[in-house]
């Protein structure tokens, strides 16, 4: 198998321009509700960014955007934030949907608009984060009752692909330790090879079904390692193949959401992944300082930040993007 191929990233990356703001789209969003969007690839730490941002604020909410983590179930699979991780802050659209359903771009659009609703109604800040982007370009672009009343600034969180296909592939392993085969293992059915509904389409699911079969053969120890070891491997496959999909989707959202959408490059902060100190530091220096500064400029400066003349936060360059 081959991963796939990251020229388009970087014809993506070197085309992108950076557009004119309107005074009549000036007027127009000063009279919306203000919500902050943190997306980014698959593992890139939008989890992490938007329960640190939310601490920061007298009172923030986030709402789920990861289209498998709505469902209950596959907390190590799906990679979902732990409660103690969590720091208090309430979450939306994390772990309720039923685990069989099939929950759309459109039921997505209507549940985080409600929950975006009740946050500002309490007063709080709505932090809307995940990596499904399909949902998000939905919600943003296509739902007229959340594009029409709140204006959003968004943070992508980016990491060169290298580096990052590479801390996928240290998950998938601690993934492994920390319980994912027995996950897995409870929805396992050995005659139902249907994963296109529900939380079975989840990446770490499907990739396990020849591996459990064996067991309930009670194949050959040989024969189950090999499958094992071949499931594991799909799986890092899968999950880097997925990084470089939703780049080349958040390179195509940037064309349309500039200059509102704002470029956090933490590829240091995963480079210095061997030494906690130096990562905590390059992620304060190239991540939280940045987040807070933009943010601040949105809620505070945000008039000035609308001008013709203020362009957005450029694009990862063409090297940084691929090595």
């Amino acid at each position: 198998m081959k991963m796939v191929m990251v020229s388009a990233v970087k014809t993506g990356v070197a085309s992108l321009k950076v557009g004119e703001v309107s005074m009549e789209k000036v007027r127009r969003e000063r009279k919306k509700e203000k919500v902050v969007v943190i997306m980014g690839a698959t593992g890139t730490g939008k989890s992490k960014l938007a329960i640190e941002l939310a601490t920061q604020f007298r009172q923030a909410e986030i709402v789920n955007s990861d289209k498998m983590q709505v469902y209950e179930g596959l907390e190590i699979t799906t990679n979902k934030v732990r409660k103690e991780e969590c720091r208090g802050v309430r979450h939306h659209l994390l772990g309720t949907v039923d685990p069989k359903a099939n929950f759309t771009a459109n039921d997505f659009c209507k549940q985080a608009t409600v929950a975006v609703e009740s946050i500002l109604k309490r007063e709080a800040l709505p932090i809307i984060a995940g990596g499904s982007n399909s949902f998000l370009e939905a919600l943003v672009n296509h739902y007229p009752d959340f594009s029409m009343r709140y204006t959003c600034c968004f943070l992508w969180l980016h990491v060169s692909l290298p580096v990052l296909h590479s801390s996928l592939s240290a998950r998938v392993d601690r993934m492994i330790r920390s319980g994912l085969l027995h996950e897995v293992q409870q929805i396992f059915q050995y005659h139902n090879r249907d994963y296109s509904l529900g939380i079975r389409r989840a990446i770490g699911v499907p990739e396990f079904h020849d591996f459990f079969s064996s067991l309930s053969d009670n194949a050959h120890h040989s024969t189950t390692h090999s499958l094992l070891h071949s499931a594991i491997s799909s799986l890092k496959l899968n999950n880097c193949n997925l990084a470089t999909k939703q780049l080349l989707h958040i390179l195509r959202l940037y064309s349309l959401w500039q200059p509102n959408m704002h470029l956090l490059d933490a590829t240091e902060v995963f480079r210095h992944s061997s030494s906690p100190h130096l990562a905590h530091l390059s992620w304060h220096h190239h991540v939280f300082s940045k987040s807070t500064s933009i943010l601040h400029n949105f809620f505070y400066d945000y008039d000035d930040s609308l001008l013709p003349s203020v362009i957005a936060s450029p694009p990862p360059p063409i090297a940084s993007a691929t090595r």
